[in-house]
């Protein structure tokens, strides 16, 4: 089932750019294990730690611990995700290139910019390009902070991005700089963790979370904390209609999700609005 939030008259140009500047001051910043606040540097030195330390055992873990299902969700992410072959795309927390891959064999778009906040979940991205991943895709990897896109205004056709917003500190901030390098009429594709509607399915995904993602997490990758980390920004993290509306805020319109697996996980698409017809072209 795909939802969709009614979002406010679209801004102006000039409103756009006043508000994603008051958005780029103003922002809060959280701990992304809690959704208190708290200082930026504490949530984004810990993400850095956590996948530094993981990176090369990040894929057996996903493909373990969701026994399988995260291939459906991206299969279905591909679907949804509005990419044509002459887009430019930019996949943000790219980490170890799923998505980036995923798009490539998917869309075949002109080039993919696969960027991520941890240097050795790219160097796996890497390795895995050399051994012939990306189906012959021009692709670059860089090393980039999500709240701090090192692209200029309107670069790219569209966006990708899978479990990276639950771990920046200031989602608000992060969402303006997607919105600023995408250019107008563009597409925004983000899957990501959410909350099951279902109560029952709710208590059940939660005890997941609370024992076996940590087990998980210690007997394939050696850092259960690491993993008890994972587990708390997953119930910290706002469910569907919270950050549907947090796109909306951002200036995104054509706001929708699909919940996977009975919400365990969401799939949000927005657009970036076309830029307003200019007097001549009335």
């Amino acid at each position: 089932m795909i939802s969709a939030v009614s979002p406010d008259f679209p801004l102006s140009s000039e409103e756009d750019k006043a508000a994603h500047l008051t958005a780029s001051s103003d922002t809060q910043s959280i701990d992304t294990a809690t959704g208190e606040a708290a200082p930026a540097e504490l949530s984004s030195e810990r993400v850095r730690e956590i996948f530094s330390s993981i990176a090369p055992k990040y894929e057996r873990f996903n493909a373990i611990s969701s026994f399988g299902a995260y291939r459906a969700w991206l299969h279905t992410m591909m679907q949804l995700a509005d990419i044509e072959e002459t887009d430019d795309v930019l996949d943000i927390a790219g980490g170890t290139g799923d998505v980036a891959f995923h798009v490539a064999r998917a869309k075949h778009p002109r080039h993919i910019q696969c960027t991520d906040l941890v240097p050795a979940m790219l160097e796996v991205a890497r390795a895995h390009r050399q051994e012939g991943a990306g189906a012959g895709v021009a692709m670059d990897f860089s090393v980039a902070d999500g709240q701090a896109l090192p692209f200029a205004d309107e670069s790219y056709d569209a966006l990708t991005m899978a479990y990276g917003i639950r771990n920046m500190p200031k989602r608000e901030l992060a969402l303006a700089e997607m919105y600023r390098v995408l250019k107008p009429g563009g597409s925004f594709t983000c899957l990501e963790f959410s909350t099951p509607p279902s109560g029952l399915w709710r208590q059940l995904y939660h005890f997941y979370l609370r024992h076996l993602i940590p087990f998980w997490g210690g007997l394939i990758a050696g850092d259960r904390e690491g993993f008890v980390y994972l587990s708390q920004s997953i119930k910290a993290f706002p469910n569907q209609e919270e950050f549907a509306a947090m796109l909306t805020k951002a200036g995104f319109v054509d706001v929708t999700w699909r919940n996977c697996t009975g919400g365990i996980a969401a799939i949000h698409c927005a657009h970036k609005p076309l830029a307003p017809a200019t007097e001549s072209e009335e």
